[in-house]
Parts: structure tokens; sequence; C-alpha cells
């Protein structure tokens, strides 16, 4: 099953978007990587590693990073992998979080996780709720 790693800023936001994807999800790995390692905002490269370690049960994982410095080192992390099982998505937080791990507990190839995680961009939110 392709697992999810969760890249901030923040340690807290970090976690809160694992656990958010994962009660969508039974049984996909989604590992949080946010903040630094002492505590403070922040992002590591070795923290984005060790998810990505974790988050991989050899199927690959779909890295998701907040913004700006988050998402060049969740990028740097993501293409030090070996085997190309790694792919950064595009995608809100959030949302790209949630339909990937939604797609990955039902199975999907790493591929397809990711263009479901990415196809968050495209929500048009006010229109959910008509």
């Amino acid at each position: 099953m392709v697992g999810i790693v969760i890249v901030s800023h923040s340690q807290k936001l970090a976690e809160g978007v694992a656990e958010l994807a994962s009660m969508m999800a039974d049984g996909v790995r989604i590992e949080a990587a946010g903040g630094l390692e002492d505590g403070g905002l922040g992002t590591s490269f070795a923290r984005i590693q060790k998810a990505i370690a974790l988050a991989d049960g050899g199927d690959g994982a779909i890295v998701l990073a907040d913004m700006g410095s988050a998402f060049l080192t969740a990028e740097l992390a993501a293409d030090a992998q070996e085997g190309g099982r790694v792919r950064l998505a595009d995608a809100p937080l959030a949302e790209g979080a949630v339909l990937a791990a939604v797609t990955a507990a039902g199975g999907a190839p790493l591929d397809e996780v990711l263009r479901k995680a990415e196809s968050a961009r495209s929500w048009d939110k006010r229109a959910l709720g008509a």
C-alpha cells in the first residue's frame, strides 16, 4: 500500500493533517514530518527522510508539503530516495492528504495516488455544499 508523508514548518500542523487523513483511511501508513528537531518551526531534511522510510512499505510514498522551504526540502528528500518510489504532490495539504490516503487505502498504485492528491487543486469548496 502506498504511504503518505505530511511535511510542514509546524509539527502540530503536520500531525493534525496526518490525523485527519488517517481517520479517512484505516491501514495507510501516514507519517508527519513537521518542525525542527528542537521543536521549533522549520523543516528538517532528516525528519522528512525518516518519515519517508516509515511510510513506504514497499509500494512507495506520496509526500505533501505546505509551502516555501517545506516544499523545497521535501523535494530534495524525495529526490534523494532510491528506487523511484517517492512522489512529491503539488496539492493543497489537507485536501490532498485526505484524497491520497483514501485512494491508497483502496490499493491504488503510486501514480494514481499522486494524481488523486493533485486533483484537490481544482476543488471548488463553495460548490461542495450546493
